[in-house]
């Protein structure tokens, strides 16, 4: 595999679909000693989309919504 000269290389196809690497995937480049590791980033907005799936369903407090909603306004 050769680096054309614009500084381009082809990730082979079976690489890109264990990674995810789909298209527009956004990438970034890290220097580990002598080599160069690429690995898949997001966008600030798929981060934090990332973050609310996650927690989503994380909560555990036995309450239901209206019981926080009164203890959260005060009423008893």
């Amino acid at each position: 595999m050769r680096i054309t000269t614009k500084g381009q290389v082809t990730i082979p196809q079976n690489l890109r679909e264990e990674c995810g690497f789909l298209p527009h995937t956004e990438v970034r480049f890290k220097k580990m000693g002598n080599k160069v590791v690429i690995e898949k980033t997001s966008s600030r907005r798929s981060q934090i989309r990332e973050w609310i799936e996650k927690a989503r369903g994380s909560a555990t407090s036995g309450y239901t919504t209206d019981e926080i909603m009164r203890m959260t306004r005060g009423e008893d």
